[in-house]
């Protein structure tokens, strides 16, 4: 029987950029290549991945709930303006 430590440095994975199988003892884990690796960046580095989770702190909540109605009147401001 093989201890669990064994068995996980056996385990492979998929690259999430092109899936390919990658073994864990790989240097480029998670990704098969330093190309996957760079493309995955760039996604970051565009947008292209976002992490979101809602915000709970009331103070947060409340400044943003502010720099929203700022924008919003500045909005309405130049509107006005450009009229």
């Amino acid at each position: 029987m093989r201890s669990g430590y064994s068995q996980a440095k056996h385990k492979i994975l998929r690259c999430p950029i092109c899936r390919t199988i990658v073994p864990l003892d790989d240097p480029n884990v998670p990704f098969c290549s330093d190309r996957c690796r760079v493309i995955d960046l760039g996604k970051w580095a565009s947008g292209g991945y976002r992490i979101s989770s809602p915000i709970l702190d009331p103070e947060v909540l409340e400044d943003i709930d502010e720099a929203t109605l700022r924008r919003a009147q500045q909005e309405r401001e130049n509107d006005a303006d450009e009229q």
